[in-house]
């Protein structure tokens, strides 16, 4: 697979408009006319009044300026790529409806018109082998499409399964741990514990043995962490997945961006994409238990965790809920909520269990 030709969006044209960086397109071409400015035989005014736009029109326009086919064959020379669909579907009216469930996107005519990603082939080689510009892929990695399967990432079935988990796996996975975390810190609380590797099975044999005044400063570490989390969700989620516009534009950054978050905006109604596969969120949690383990003394620490992670146990369930289940008033709300940051404006709307910060930090998406 070669490199594609490079793929430019609309508002990256528009921005080069002066003497320094004159770009214009014509036919669907992006072309740097910045060197021609000063041999244009129409003097470079008329080139600059028509930089950032499509001169298609005008270079037809003998009123304007005549051009003969030799002026063709020289624009040739200054072409930088091709011009990207300008369609967009998340739009400012879009509105939620209960029974939301939109149509399969039509994949040869959606890589016809838009010539971003092909949804019948695995997606991360494609992203890794296009040209697109930064700003392009961000327009079209935030249009969602739908399809009635999942879609694939890699090629190899054995690097495939790590990006996929149904909903349950998170509970599944994670509650075990956050009951052992939960006992080990109301153990901490009582008397020294040895390191985990000694005697893995103590929290669970000295349960009988825990007084009252150490599950009580445990479950107040817990609430503190289920506060924690609550920030660290909307973190994670405006300045993390959604570093868009200060991702370097490079293929690696834009590929780990598609990875992290870019994915489930793209195929947002994804039933395996929707809550993160258990090695995702090690990864995600690791430097954040580190980091509490250096601030709190262990048994605080362990249950400030327990309390974080029993959060994003329900953070991820209920984060699937909002794309696929029927809800109650509340959840419902937040339903509607969560879908306008999809399709209606994935620059608001952070939050997914509450809307606690985006009141906080004025990120509040109106629906």
């Amino acid at each position: 697979m070669s490199k594609r030709v490079r793929i430019f969006d609309v508002d990256e044209l528009s921005a080069h408009t002066s003497s320094s960086s004159c770009w214009i397109s014509y036919k669907g071409k992006v072309y740097d006319v910045t060197g021609f400015l000063q041999d244009h035989p129409g003097g470079d005014d008329v080139l600059l009044k028509y930089a950032g736009q499509d001169v298609e029109k005008v270079m037809k326009d003998k009123t304007e300026h005549e051009h003969s086919e030799s002026a063709y064959d020289i624009l040739d020379e200054y072409v930088l790529g091709r011009l990207g669909s300008t369609e967009n579907i998340v739009r400012d009216d879009w509105e939620a409806d209960d029974d939301f469930d939109p149509d399969a996107t039509d994949a040869v005519e959606d890589l016809k018109k838009h010539h971003f990603l092909d949804l019948q082939q695995p997606l991360l080689p494609q992203l890794w082998y296009a040209n697109f510009s930064k700003a392009y892929y961000l327009r079209q990695v935030h249009q969602p499409r739908h399809l009635s399967d999942s879609a694939r990432l890699f090629g190899p079935e054995y690097l495939e399964v790590f990006t996929k988990a149904k909903w349950f796996v998170v509970p599944i996975f994670w509650l075990p741990i956050t009951f052992y975390l939960f006992l080990r810190s109301a153990l901490q609380f009582t008397t020294p514990l040895p390191p985990f590797m000694v005697d893995p099975t103590l929290p669970l044999s000295g349960i009988v043995n825990l007084p009252a005044d150490s599950i009580l400063k445990t479950l107040i570490c817990f609430f503190i962490g289920n506060f924690i989390w609550t920030l660290l969700e909307y973190i994670f989620h405006r300045f993390l997945f959604h570093v868009d516009y200060y991702l370097p534009d490079k293929p690696i950054f834009l590929l780990i961006h598609f990875l992290l978050h870019g994915v489930h905006h793209y195929v947002p109604m994804d039933r395996l994409r929707l809550v993160m596969p258990p090695p995702l969120f090690a990864m995600l949690e690791w430097p954040m238990t580190r980091l509490a383990y250096k601030l709190f003394p262990l048994p605080v620490a362990n249950g400030i965790i327990s309390g974080a992670f029993a959060l994003y146990v329900l953070y991820d369930c209920m984060h699937y809920a909002l794309h696929h289940t029927r809800l109650p008033v509340y959840m419902n709300e937040m339903k509607k909520y969560h879908l306008a940051h999809h399709y209606k404006n994935f620059d608001l709307g952070f939050g997914v269990t509450s809307k606690i910060w985006d009141i906080v930090f004025n990120t509040v998406l109106p629906v």
